[in-house]
């Protein structure tokens, strides 16, 4: 499942020459991340409550291939490339006006309030697993 969302480059995201800052990728990134989620049914706060598991970012990518600008209405495109009990893979990219700008993933372990890694409960990898998507060059 490829999920898209909106995102309009505010002020706050700049550096000095209106230029979106580097750091602020990642935010995106979590903010695509969130409604992936979110469209498969859950909320991060309903995983982290009902099932108990913390999922912490342990690898960050990010190749950049053109800017942002302040004000410039960008999508988000995200997709969940690898579900295993003890690891998630997410993949994103960053287009402008269908111009790819970013790409990246995250990857993550799902960790118990202990902060010690914890399988993902059966119920919650299956929904994850069966929401995975191939990663391919093309946009789709």
């Amino acid at each position: 499942m490829i999920v898209r969302t909106p995102y309009r480059v505010i002020y706050g995201d700049t550096d000095c020459g209106g230029v979106m800052y580097y750091g602020n990728y990642l935010r995106l990134f979590e903010i695509g991340r969130t409604e992936w989620i979110r469209r498969v049914g859950l909320a991060y706060k309903e995983i982290e409550e009902r099932f108990e598991v913390i999922l912490p970012v342990v690898e960050v990518f990010a190749k950049y291939k053109s800017p942002a600008f302040y004000d410039d209405l960008l999508e988000i495109e995200t997709r969940l490339t690898e579900a295993k009990p003890l690891k998630l893979r997410f993949d994103y990219r960053i287009f402008r006006e269908g111009n790819l700008l970013v790409q990246g993933y995250t990857v993550h372990v799902p960790i118990g309030k202990d902060m010690k890694a914890k399988r993902l409960p059966v119920e919650l990898y299956e929904l994850l697993k069966n929401h995975t998507t191939a990663l391919s060059s093309e946009r789709e």
